[in-house]
C-alpha cells in the first residue's frame, strides 16, 4: 500500500502550494462465449499524483511505486521539473470545504462470483435462444470496478470517497437475407441494478429489427432521435459549455449568457453525481454540484474548474475532471444530460424516422456544431417500421436542438452523457 502521508510530507516543502491525489482501482472482467466462461481478468492499480505550484509555475508528477522509496522517488522527480513548469499567475488550487454531498454510489453487499457469472451467461443465452436467425454473440462481458480516492492539498482541502460500478455488455449477430449486428450495454453503481436477461432481450430484438434494411430517399424528415444517439450528439455539443473553450474562443455561446439558444423544451444539466462517472467531488476535491446549463432553451452559465474559474473571477462549478493519476485534472463535463419531458413520445409515434445509432461522431465539428454522420434506424409509416441503413444524417447541432418539438420520458445515461428521446423536425437525410 502507498504511504501517502509520507509522500505528502516529502513534497510539502517543495512548493508554495501542493495537492496529492491518491487513487486505488480494482477491475474484474468476466467474458462469456458460447454460453460458457471464456475469460477472467483481474487488475488492481494503486498510485498517487502530485500537483505543485512554485513561483506561479505548475508541476505535475505521479507514481505507482510503493514502499519507502515511493516518497523519495516522487519528490526527486517533481523537484527536477519545477524549473520547466508552465508560468501562469492564475494557477490555483481550491480551498477546503465543510462537507460533501451524500450519494449512494457504493455497493457494500455486491454478489459472489457464481451469481455474476450466471447473470452474464443468462444474458448470452437470452440472446442466442431468442430467434433462430441469431447466429452469434460477441463481446459479452461483465465488468466490476471499485474505486477509492483521497485528495488533500495545502489549502486545507481533504476529500475521500469510494464507489462501485458494474457494467454488462454484449453484441448480437443476426442473419437472414443480410447480416446485421447490434451492441448495447448497461451499468449501475449497485449489483441489484444489473439485469442481464432484459439487456439480452433488447439486444436480440434490436438486431432482428435491422434485418433487410434499405436506404432511404434523400430528403428532410420529422422523427425521433433515440437516447443512445442523442447522448452521442450531446457529447459533441458539451465542449461548447466549458470555460476553457470560452477562454480559447472556441464556442458559439460566447457572449450569449441569458439568451435563448435552443428550443424552449430543452433543459441541460451537468451534475457531478450523475452518469457513470458520478462521484462526491471532482478531480480537484471540489464538491459535486448540480449545474443548470440550459433552462427552457436559455443558456445560463459555463462550467469552470479552479484554473479557468480564477481566470474569469468565478468559483469552480466542480468541473475539474480527472481520468486517472497519469493526467492532471482538466475542465470537462461530469455528468451532462438533457432533462426529460412530460410525455412518452415513442408510444404515439406513427410516421417519420427514428435514428437509432450514429457512426463517425469524431468527425463532427464541436466548435461550429456541423456534423455529417452515418446513421441507421427505422422509417415508420402508419405505425409500421422499416429498417434503413447506409444513409448520412447531417446538419448543425445548434439548429437541430432549436428544432426539437418534444422531449420524451425515457432518460438514459450512456457513460457521462444522458438523454431521453427527442422529437425533431427537419432531420436531413442523404440516401438514394
Amino acid at each position: 500500500m502507498i504511504d501517502y502521508e509520507k509522500i505528502e510530507a516529502a513534497v510539502s516543502g517543495l512548493f508554495d502550494s501542493y495537492e496529492c491525489c491518491y487513487l486505488k482501482e480494482k477491475n474484474k472482467k468476466i467474458e462469456s462465449r458460447g454460453k460458457e466462461l471464456y475469460g477472467l481478468e483481474v487488475k488492481e492499480e494503486e498510485g498517487i499524483a502530485v500537483r505543485g505550484i512554485k513561483d506561479n509555475r505548475m508541476t505535475f508528477a505521479y507514481t505507482y511505486e510503493q514502499g519507502e522509496k515511493a516518497a523519495e522517488s516522487l519528490a526527486q522527480n517533481i523537484s527536477r521539473l519545477i524549473p520547466f513548469g508552465v508560468y501562469d499567475e492564475d494557477w490555483d488550487l481550491p480551498p477546503g470545504y465543510e462537507g460533501y454531498p451524500a450519494a449512494d454510489l457504493c455497493d457494500h453487499k455486491g454478489a459472489d462470483d457464481i451469481e455474476k457469472k450466471e447473470t452474464l451467461f443468462n444474458m448470452e443465452r437470452t440472446i442466442l435462444d431468442y430467434d433462430k436467425r441469431i447466429v452469434a454473440t460477441r463481446n459479452c462481458e461483465l465488468h466490476e470496478i471499485g474505486i477509492e480516492t483521497r485528495i488533500i492539498n495545502s489549502k486545507g482541502l481533504l476529500a475521500e470517497g469510494k464507489k462501485t460500478l458494474y457494467i454488462i455488455a454484449g453484441l448480437c449477430v443476426a442473419k437472414d437475407e443480410d447480416e446485421v449486428s447490434w451492441y448495447d450495454w448497461s451499468w449501475s453503481h449497485h449489483w441489484g441494478g444489473i439485469d442481464g436477461e432484459r439487456l439480452g432481450r433488447g439486444i436480440a430484438q434490436k438486431a432482428l429489427s435491422f434485418l433487410s434494411g434499405r436506404q432511404l430517399a434523400t430528403g428532410t424528415y420529422g422523427g425521433i432521435i433515440t437516447p443512445q444517439a442523442s447522448c452521442e450528439l450531446l457529447g459533441i455539443l458539451s465542449s461548447s459549455f466549458l470555460a476553457e473553450n470560452l477562454y480559447k474562443n472556441k464556442t458559439r455561446l460566447k457572449d450569449r449568457t441569458g439568451e435563448r439558444c435552443f428550443a424552449d423544451v430543452i433543459n441541460i444539466v451537468d451534475s457531478g453525481l450523475a452518469g457513470m462517472d458520478g462521484f462526491y467531488f471532482d478531480g480537484e476535491g471540489v464538491p459535486a454540484r448540480h449545474n443548470v446549463v440550459v433552462k427552457d432553451g436559455i443558456f445560463y452559465e459555463f462550467l469552470y474548474d479552479a484554473y479557468y474559474g480564477r481566470k474569469f473571477g468565478r468559483p469552480s462549478t466542480g468541473n475539474g475532471r480527472r481520468t486517472g493519476i497519469k493526467e492532471p485534472p482538466k475542465c470537462a463535463p461530469r455528468g451532462m444530460f438533457i432533462g426529460q419531458g412530460a410525455a412518452d413520445i415513442r408510444s404515439s409515434f406513427t410516421n417519420g424516422v427514428v435514428i437509432e445509432e450514429l457512426m463517425g461522431t469524431h468527425t463532427a465539428n464541436p466548435v461550429t456544431g456541423d456534423f455529417s454522420l452515418g446513421a441507421i434506424g427505422h422509417l415508420y409509416k402508419d405505425g409500421v417500421p422499416m429498417p434503413f441503413k447506409g444513409v448520412i444524417f447531417s446538419g448543425n447541432l445548434f439548429q437541430l436542438l432549436n428544432n426539437v418539438k418534444a422531449v420524451g420520458t425515457d432518460l438514459m445515461f450512456y457513460g457521462s452523457y444522458g438523454s431521453p428521446s427527442l422529437f425533431v423536425e427537419d432531420i436531413k437525410i442523404s440516401g438514394t
